[in-house]
């Protein structure tokens, strides 16, 4: 049966890889041989720890004549400042340079919370870009918090207000866009239809009362209002805008009925009336811990798990107040987690996703070590050239993963859309992105299209040389088994490592010549010779299938 009792072993090479992939965009040979001695426990104890960001601020490095910089901290107002799109792409290339700095859950839970609470980062939907940068913000504030204080924020965060048009949701021409999604997506979820706009969970007549509610709260695009708690802008309440009836919701939410505010102050005690009337609805803990589910574990959830894993993780999550950390860390230390609750070697959950575009480009970043240009050192290099140009604007876009810009208010396909969830991931569209890009880096030059230069490269030859990735780099097959076995999800057998070391670093040579290559190498580092091989080998393991899996 699924179970959620803790896995207590040491966690070992295998399960180290696993935690640190699932719960972070950090994976490293030296993380993977320190989590290998630690238990599920231990590890969380490091992987919750709340380090202060690698880069404090976003900048801009145009225009080159006079550099925005940081704009995000001007006085001026956000709009003022040109190319909003571009610098909202720029925030996304602040966030995860700080993802790959910081072995944390802090990252994967506000990216897990971004298919969650969703905004797109196109300003034209979103607001300004330094808005967009304060919804990132808090994400990150509330990634070890609280989902329902989350919620809130959420409803009062400028560029949420902007993107739903709870903006323009007024008491003479109401907007049902926010009150809308604020529970199909980001709380309880619809449940089954039982009848016309009735589903199971809230009804249509209850988007309309929320939508009454929910009326009057407005967009401060100057953000000269800054929330106490947060210390992040915010928006303001307007009462002239608000709808003064009391609220009277179906049978859903028990014919619930919510009196209005009778003053600006009092519409913040409206919205938390509401906000705890969904929250205290076991449906809403139980939509949230599927979604946690299926983005940590696997995205498709039997009757079982159903059960016995969900089931409890909503008691608890509800017992806690919906205080995130709870359940996350007894999911991860679970041995559901960790494929020890059954012996269904169909089912497991390492390797059990495809990995995201985001999640491909971390890890052969990190892993492989690919040089990238310092942000603060060469922001022109790091925020154009790399992260702009290529990273974004050419493979996370070609492979359908525009970071935090999702094609819709549902979120990437990959999260939501069942049967196929992850799979999504994968498509004749995506292809050549997903499989050029270790190319790419390999070469420093943009394989995907175009082939400009990138300003990031990863020169194996001396990764190998150099960190210790590979213990042996003179034996073809030990060199070709650890790369295999650390870019895979699961251990390779050996006729698929041989297929690798003979086809494309060998070639019908013999081990001998690979040895006296590596050696050659070392004494006289020129690696005319190996690095080519090396190139070929490492892009053809990353295009494998089993490298698309975590």
């Amino acid at each position: 049966m699924a179970s959620l009792n803790p896995n207590t072993a040491v966690l070992g090479i295998k399960n180290a890889k696993h935690l640190l992939r699932r719960a972070t965009f950090v994976y490293t040979k030296v993380l993977i041989d320190q989590y290998s001695k630690l238990t599920p426990s231990e590890a969380l104890d490091l992987l919750l720890a709340d380090n202060p960001l690698t880069i404090n601020l976003p900048y801009d490095p145009l225009p080159l004549t006079a550099p925005d910089g940081y704009w995000t901290e001007s006085t001026n107002l956000a709009t003022t400042f040109l190319d909003q799109n571009r610098k909202a792409t720029i925030v996304t290339g602040w966030w995860w340079y700080n993802a790959i700095s910081s072995p944390t859950l802090k990252f994967k839970l506000s990216h897990f919370l971004s298919t969650r609470f969703t905004v797109i980062r196109n300003t034209d939907v979103s607001g300004s870009a330094t808005e967009f940068y304060d919804y990132i913000r808090l994400l990150l504030f509330y990634s070890y918090g609280n989902y329902k204080k989350l919620a809130k924020k959420m409803t009062l965060n400028n560029a949420m207000l902007y993107f739903l048009n709870n903006n323009s949701n007024i008491k003479s021409s109401p907007n049902e866009n926010y009150a809308r999604e604020f529970l199909e997506l980001f709380t309880i979820g619809k449940g089954v239809q039982i009848a016309a706009g009735n589903y199971t969970n809230y009804t249509e007549s209850d988007i309309v009362q929320a939508a009454r509610i929910l009326t009057g709260f407005k967009r401060k695009a100057d953000r000269s209002i800054i929330d106490s708690e947060t210390g992040i802008p915010k928006g303001y309440n307007q009462f002239s805008d608000h709808n003064t009836s009391s609220k009277t919701f179906s049978g859903a939410f028990n014919n619930k009925i919510i009196t209005s505010a009778s003053d600006t102050a009092s519409m913040d005690t409206e919205l938390d009336n509401y906000i705890e009337m969904v929250f205290n609805q076991p449906a809403t803990a139980k939509n949230i811990c599927r979604k946690i589910y299926s983005y940590f574990v696997k995205s498709t959830i039997s009757t079982e798990t159903e059960n016995d894993i969900i089931t409890p993780l909503a008691q608890e999550l509800y017992d806690n107040g919906y205080e995130i950390i709870p359940i996350i860390r007894k999911l991860l230390e679970s041995q559901q987690f960790y494929d020890l609750d059954d012996s269904n070697a169909t089912d497991e959950t390492i390797g059990g996703i495809i990995k995201s575009p985001i999640q491909q480009l971390s890890e052969i970043c990190t892993y492989l070590q690919a040089t990238i240009p310092d942000p603060t050192s060469k922001p022109l290099e790091f925020y154009s050239t790399f992260w702009f140009n290529f990273a974004y604007n050419t493979f996370l876009t070609s492979s359908n993963m525009g970071l935090f810009n999702p094609e819709n208010v549902a979120g990437h396909a990959a999260y939501y859309q069942a049967p196929d969830f992850d799979k999504n991931w994968i498509s004749s569209s995506t292809l050549i992105a997903k499989y050029r890009l270790g190319e790419s880096l390999l070469d420093g030059v943009n394989r995907i299209t175009g082939n400009s230069n990138i300003a990031a490269k990863i020169y194996i030859p001396d990764v190998l040389k150099n960190t210790g990735i590979v213990s042996n780099p003179s034996d073809p097959f030990v060199l070709t088994s650890e790369l295999c076995n650390t870019l895979f999800a699961q251990e390779a057998d050996t006729d698929r490592i041989n297929y690798f070391m003979n086809s494309f670093l060998l070639q019908g040579l013999s081990d001998y010549y690979w040895t006296d290559a590596w050696n050659t190498f070392i004494s006289t580092n020129n690696s005319t010779v190996v690095e080519s091989r090396l190139k070929l080998l490492v892009t053809k393991i990353l295009r494998a299938p089993e490298s698309q899996m975590f």
